[in-house]
């Protein structure tokens, strides 16, 4: 990672190859869409004899247009409900749980276990703290200094030492020194949290 790391290089974020999908030939699409014109075009005929035979048994006389239109406009309502549908829930297991709690694909506990892992690794090796950790603490302090007070480290330089402190001021400042202890993170992370 490099010193100007986004915070896209923060969580990792990597676009996954995805699976060409199986492609139609042009005959193959246009013979599936008229298919499943063909298909609603019978059902409306259908319920439109079924409407009308069932009406008129019963003395009440309806116009065979009005009873297609209806059709057809309950169609098109039913297409477009099924067009905006909310997507499909995980399922669910026998003891209520969802496919997330399970240990399965979830992003954010991802980016989580590879933080912790890259911060206990920076403990035993101080080239991975100073080029992996501190320059996200870096970008993290400019954006909070940005958000909260309109600053950053480089346009006010002795505002932002003000703000931040000596201890987190002189962490990110000193690229040389050995990886910090537990407790220096701790108090770095508690500053960042009081701008």
């Amino acid at each position: 990672m490099t010193p100007d790391g986004s915070l896209d290089d923060l969580f990792g974020y990597r676009e996954e190859p995805v699976a060409p999908a199986e492609e139609q030939t042009p005959v193959e699409k246009r013979r599936s869409l008229l298919s499943w014109i063909l298909i609603n075009l019978l059902v409306v005929a259908l319920l439109t004899v079924v409407i009308v035979a069932a009406l008129r048994s019963s003395d009440i006389d309806i116009s065979v247009i009005f009873v297609v239109t209806a059709l057809i406009a309950l169609r098109l309502v039913v297409l477009a409900v099924q067009w905006v549908k909310a997507p499909v829930l995980p399922k669910r297991s026998r003891n209520g749980r969802g496919a997330s709690d399970r240990g399965g694909p979830d992003a954010l506990r991802a980016a989580v276990r590879r933080w912790e892992q890259t911060l206990e690794r920076a403990h035993d090796d101080p080239d991975l703290y100073s080029r992996n950790v501190l320059p996200v603490l870096a970008e993290l302090t400019d954006e909070r200094l940005r958000l909260r007070h309109g600053i950053t480290r480089q346009s006010d330089p002795r505002r932002a030492r003000e703000l931040l402190g000596d201890p987190l001021w002189a962490a990110l400042h000193d690229r040389g020194r050995r990886a910090p202890k537990t407790r220096d993170l701790e108090s770095y992370v508690d500053a960042l949290e009081k701008l």
